[in-house]
């Protein structure tokens, strides 16, 4: 209902609309910007979850972890609070976004999360490169990656298939809606820091596809960029 109600405000967004384009992959190949959180949900079915950056006030410190973390500036007129937070959108098809939002309040902070996540999407590159797996089908990433944001150092290393996510829980829910299964993980710093593993998890992924690959890695990899058409997906369970 939404989208039948939208009004285009760029040419992008008109051009999706009207659908000349019909395809994601065409807009971030060739590094248009993505203005309008409509665009995206009109060419990506994408499920959202928000990431736990805060946690609530508990005895010595053990408080439950949430969405929202809240910092206050003192002022003379009182301490004056706001709230963060991030949130992840994924089609878990080789598309993923990531958003931060700050507000006075809860509510219009997640919706911030949620939007510039819609804005910031990216693809990614998957694929074999487990040296113990030879399996063939991009259920890992292709080589190692490494993402850096303030103290915080994360890699992802290729893992066999059934290995599972092997890394901490909000860079897992990132991971999953990337369409990523299996990988392992090494991190160095801070990493109670939420806001910069995250970042750092970001860094890394985007490395994914700036990373030149010769010709004949992405056969032995199984490297697929982006999401997985379902011709290719039948073509690939005709062929097992």
């Amino acid at each position: 209902m939404e989208e039948e109600n939208w009004k285009p405000k760029t040419e992008l967004g008109r051009q999706v609309k009207e659908k000349i384009i019909l395809d994601i992959d065409q807009i971030l190949d060739e590094g248009k910007t993505i203005l309008e959180p409509q665009i995206t949900e009109t060419l990506l079915e994408t499920e959202s979850e928000l990431l736990l950056l805060g946690q609530s006030k508990g005895k010595f410190g053990g408080g439950q972890r949430r969405a929202f973390r809240q910092t206050q500036k003192k002022t003379r007129e009182g301490n004056k609070p706001k709230f963060a937070t991030m949130a992840v959108i994924g089609d878990k098809n080789g598309h993923v976004g990531i958003g931060y939002g700050k507000s006075k309040e809860t509510i219009p902070a997640r919706e911030k999360s949620q939007r510039n996540a819609k804005l910031n999407v990216f693809k990614i590159k998957r694929g074999c490169g487990s040296w113990r797996c030879g399996c063939g089908t991009p259920h890992s990433i292709p080589f190692k990656v490494e993402g850096k944001s303030g103290s915080v150092i994360i890699s992802f290393l290729p893992a066999p298939k059934g290995k599972g996510l092997v890394t901490e829980n909000e860079c897992a829910k990132i991971l999953r809606l990337a369409g990523i299964e299996d990988v392992w993980t090494k991190t160095l710093g801070q990493t109670k820091n939420k806001v910069n593993l995250i970042r750092a998890t970001e860094i890394a992924l985007r490395k994914l596809v700036t990373t030149k690959i010769q010709q004949r890695d992405i056969e032995s990899l199984s490297v697929q960029e982006g999401s997985i058409k379902k011709e290719e997906e039948e073509h690939a369970a005709t062929a097992e």
